[in-house]
């Protein structure tokens, strides 16, 4: 049976070539992401690939998840990917300056929202063969790296997201559902900027290889794009 993977924020960086490749890996492929007419490379994605479907979705409305959710009721999905995400660090707007606004729109989106999303989809999860939830969060909010400080909006909300899989890891095992944090590294896209070190051809195709060879013993691990342990 043809696997099904629910990316969100499958319209650029990350997202989109988790789009690219898990549809060249011959997946059926359920793509979100907030403007679909906006979406360019993902509508040429979905005209190359028929097994691409595109679904409208602002991770920031929990109304849509809920609606999406039952929209798509009756799939089965393998994997559940957390891909969505925002930085909205600005310079200037460090400790004395800080946007809080801005952190609560942070917090939304890179916390709450895959939690959210997985509430809504676990049903459909169940039913798949995978039975995975990953997120994409980042060392960045890992406290025992954290040696620069400054960027308070996003490493808190990725702390906090890694603290949230590592319960729901727990919570979702006696269900027989997987939980992976992953680290992409640092790479070359719009949120990782031109002088980042890793093209994201290569951070994918390594979180894909991650997912593909997860068991349950891993369940609740956070763990960088090339399959080592990230530190908490």
């Amino acid at each position: 049976m043809q696997k099904t993977v629910l990316i969100t924020g499958a319209n650029r960086g990350l997202g989109l070539e988790f789009t690219r490749q898990y549809a060249n890996a011959g997946w059926r492929v359920i793509a979100a992401c907030r403007q679909p007419a906006a979406a360019t490379e993902l509508a040429a994605l979905a005209a190359l690939f028929s097994a691409v479907h595109i679904e409208a979705l602002d991770v920031a409305d929990f109304a849509q998840i809920d609606a999406l959710s039952a929209k798509l009721a009756d799939e089965r999905i393998d994997v559940l990917l957390n891909n969505a995400g925002v930085y909205l660090e600005k310079s200037g707007q460090g400790f004395g300056q800080l946007d809080y606004a801005a952190w609560a729109t942070t917090l939304a989106i890179n916390t709450l929202a895959p939690l959210k999303v997985a509430e809504a989809f676990v049903s459909q999860l169940e039913r798949g063969e995978g039975k995975l939830i990953a997120a994409v969060s980042s060392l960045m909010g890992s406290l025992a790296d954290n040696t620069s400080g400054g960027s308070y909006l996003y490493r808190s909300s990725k702390s906090a997201l890694n603290s949230a899989m590592k319960s729901l890891a727990i919570d979702l095992r006696p269900r027989g559902i997987g939980v992976l944090i992953l680290h992409p590294g640092w790479v070359k896209t719009d949120m990782g900027g031109k002088n980042a070190l890793i093209e994201v051809e290569e951070s994918v195709s390594g979180m894909r290889q991650v997912l593909d060879a997860f068991t349950m013993d891993q369940s609740g691990s956070f763990v960088r794009y090339d399959g080592e342990l990230a530190p908490w």
